[in-house]
């Protein structure tokens, strides 16, 4: 090969391998860049507390070497004591007369004066850093609430943003640890430049030895907490279904199905498979990682040994004196524990910042259904009502249309109702209305604007649904319907009209406590409802807000066809006046609407009412027969 070649191909070679090693560092160093973040977060937490915690780590960093010369000079005292001709034995009177006797009680003095306020600074240190963690741990748990009320439905429903979002939570409350360690390495850089100063007088070369050998050590726990980071961050799906296989196997909620179809073995083993591969993984990965790490730590054991033995002959042929190989052992002690820990420290605090980094990256994780800067005024009252022109949709990472080419129009004070076979898309255009999701191509119009023209939460006070799969929450009865309009959660007149139009107050009136009583089997005292009364005190939600809005999406499938009937022909008296959207399975109820659509396959396949739907005898007149005939 020609000397050019050769050159070239070497620079190549040399260019990718330092692209590599630059990847690598970055890779591992990169998550340190949050740790600014992270302590203006601590600091805005408490920032008396988060002061108090420097100015007292600051000066417990000085105390060692202090303690360690305050040693040296009381056992040199006494070498020279031993030294000095004194008549014996001596008197109290006369150890206090002596000026020499007198110094080296001072010493002593002054040696438990720096102990006692050694111990307090560490408690009182203790006791902030435990303060300090707390306010934090509260505050970055709110601002991750917050932060994930304001992300898009589809991000919810993504299986990846699903593990971000365990991975954001864990680390809210598991990195607090890390804000006392970063605090304890900066003390401990303070106390070694203290000390490194004091042994540079005699033996500078010594120090530079102990931190040679411990530099292999350093590498070792930095290659295994980048390792232990991977092997967390690939286990997160893993632990998710774990997490929801100990909910399946020890919850209220799937107790009843658990035990009746016997499911109890097959989810404990479930169980068992999975938390026994991670058990695995880590056992192999802590096995390596000690021992390698007891083979570094042997070669630190040894370089200090070889230090101490320099010491002391070094003192043994006269050059330092006994309180200077006191002091020196002292110190090159502290020296060897301090740069080991701090090595060591170093590789876990960015260790630990590669987790902060799954909360951190969550934060970054923008919404895109959002306000516009410049939203425009919302019509009040509604004239015109919403309008679907031409609209498809797909959900993300899918490659079916939920709805396609869609056209209809929701005029003020109207009811419609839409019907369709299981996958038609009827919830779909519920989560289009509501600006759940956005369409992937057409629009939809409110007033003739575009819904993303206006304000977002605006938009979604005007409109009041009810789901069919809505949460029970364990809280009060009173709580429960309060949530359709949390804002008048204290208005109990509102409260009390809203289920009484969504039959929930015969329910409420049968509660112990009435609406003072714990909703749910989660906490003591708690009432467990059937499933009809839960449906109730929601449907009682859709009436706490001045909804413009009304929707109520298959809430009734554990009601009666009567009850479903009764509540469905009060939704319709207590909504004149507003544009509602009923979707239900029963063709008895829907008839009441103003107009109905029959959905197909994301299409408007009929629209009118029910009258001319079944002269027109397709596919509405087909549906409703064979529901007709399930009754004869």
């Amino acid at each position: 090969m020609p000397t050019a070649a050769l050159a070239a191909a070497l620079a190549a070679a040399l260019a990718t391998a330092r692209q590599h090693l630059v990847g690598r560092l970055g890779a591992r160093f990169g998550a340190l860049r949050y740790l600014p973040a992270l302590f203006r977060q601590v600091r805005a937490a408490s920032p008396r507390l988060f002061a108090a915690s420097l100015a007292l780590r600051l000066v417990g960093a000085c105390l060692p070497v202090a303690m360690l010369w305050l040693a040296k000079l009381i056992l040199d005292a006494i070498v020279a004591e031993h030294a000095r001709p004194r008549p014996t034995p001596m008197g109290l009177d006369a150890w206090l007369a002596d000026p020499h006797l007198s110094r080296l009680a001072a010493l002593v003095a002054a040696e438990l004066a720096l102990a006692i306020l050694a111990d307090l600074i560490g408690r009182l240190g203790t006791l902030a850093d435990g303060l300090i963690a707390d306010l934090y741990g509260n505050a970055a748990s709110l601002r991750l609430m917050r932060h994930a009320a304001a992300l898009d439905l589809a991000q919810f429903e993504d299986s990846a943003q699903q593990d971000k979002l365990e991975r954001a939570r864990r680390q809210v409350t598991g990195r607090t640890s890390l804000i006392a360690q970063v605090f304890g390495q900066g003390q401990a850089v303070v106390t070694l430049l203290s000390l490194a100063a004091g042994v540079a007088v005699f033996t500078p070369w010594l120090i530079v030895l102990i931190a040679a050998a411990l530099v292999p050590a350093f590498l070792n726990e930095w290659h295994f907490t980048r390792a232990g980071y991977r092997l967390a961050w690939m286990r997160t799906p893993e632990r998710r279904r774990i997490d929801y296989l100990r909910y399946l196997g020890a919850s209220v909620e799937t107790a009843k199905e658990v035990k009746l179809f016997g499911l109890n073995g097959y989810i404990t083993d479930l169980y068992a498979g999975l938390a026994d591969k991670l058990v695995a993984d880590n056992r192999a990965l802590a096995i390596r990682r000690a021992g390698w790490g007891g083979a570094f730590a042997a070669l630190g054991t040894l370089a200090y040994y070889a230090a101490y033995a320099v010491i002391v002959w070094r003192t043994v042929a006269g050059g330092f004196s006994i309180g200077d190989l006191a002091f020196l052992a002292g110190a090159f002690q502290r020296l060897r524990g301090l740069i080991e820990g701090l090595l060591l420290g170093f590789t876990q605090i960015s260790g630990q910042a590669q987790y902060l980094e799954d909360l951190f990256s969550f934060f970054e994780t923008v919404p895109t259904i959002r306000s516009p800067e410049s939203p425009a005024p919302l019509p009040d009252p509604i004239r015109q009502g919403l309008a679907f022109e031409d609209v498809g949709f797909r959900y993300p990472g899918s490659d079916a249309w939920a709805v396609r080419h869609l056209s209809f129009a929701l005029a003020a004070g109207e009811t419609i109702a839409l019907v369709g076979e299981n996958g038609a898309g009827k919830t779909t255009i519920v989560k289009l209305m509501t600006r759940l999701y956005d369409p992937t191509e057409g629009r939809i119009l409110l007033d003739g604007l575009p819904l993303g023209a206006y304000d977002l939460d605006a938009l979604r006070a005007r409109i009041g649904a009810i789901f069919q799969d809505f949460v029970r929450f364990d809280l009060t009865a009173g709580e429960n319907v309060a949530v359709g309009w949390i804002q008048a959660r204290d208005d109990a007149g509102r409260i009390g009209r809203a289920a009484v139009r969504g039959l929930a107050d015969g329910v409420i009136a049968r509660l112990p406590a009435r609406y003072d009583q714990p909703l749910g089997k989660r906490f003591e005292g708690g009432v467990d409802l059937s499933g009809g009364e839960w449906q109730k005190i929601a449907l009682s939600r859709a009436y706490m807000r001045d909804a413009e809005i009304l929707i109520l999406d298959e809430p009734t499938a554990a009601l009666d066809a009567r009850a479903e009937y009764d509540v469905f022909r009060r939704f319709r008296d207590l909504s004149a006046g507003r544009a509602a959207v009923l979707i239900s399975h029963r063709f008895s109820t829907v008839r009441m609407a103003d107009r109905i659509l029959v959905l197909e396959q994301g299409r408007v396949l009929e629209s009118g009412t029910h009258e001319a739907l079944l002269a027109l005898g397709g596919r509405y007149a087909e549906l409703f027969a064979l529901q007709a005939a399930g009754y004869r």
